[in-house]
């Protein structure tokens, strides 16, 4: 059984920093998609960053890059999302998401079959 248990969330101020974790289970990590992707209320669910498990190649959204890292640490099965330079823009329920298949960018939800339950990100201007 898939698992992904995200945790990190918070409340911050504006410039402030955040590190996301996700925990992942039941699947055979180094051979799946990994991505983060998030939902502010009355918006569309937005695809944030990816990171392919076995090479380590990555994608930001335009909205991100220069201020969210993402990575992984493979022995622990653990994703993570680093946010820099927050912005009140960023206020949403981040979550982590599995692709078994190939993922293109900018990538869809639709292509993600796992999915962990949310954490909320809160910033103050």
């Amino acid at each position: 059984q898939v698992q992904l248990v995200e945790s990190g969330g918070g409340s911050v101020q504006a410039g402030g920093s955040l590190r996301l974790s996700c925990a992942a289970s039941g699947i055979t990590y180094g051979r799946y998609y990994m991505g983060w992707f998030r939902q502010a209320p009355g918006k569309e669910r937005e695809g944030v960053a990816v990171i392919y498990s076995r090479s380590s190649v990555t994608d930001l959204a335009d909205s991100v890059k220069g201020r969210f890292t993402i990575s992984q640490d493979n022995a622990k099965n653990t994703l993570y999302l680093q946010m820099n330079g927050l912005k009140p823009e960023d206020t949403a329920m981040y979550y982590c998401a599995a692709a078994l298949g190939y993922v293109r960018w900018p990538m869809s939800e639709f292509d993600f079959g796992y999915w962990g339950q949310g954490t909320q990100v809160t910033v103050s201007s």
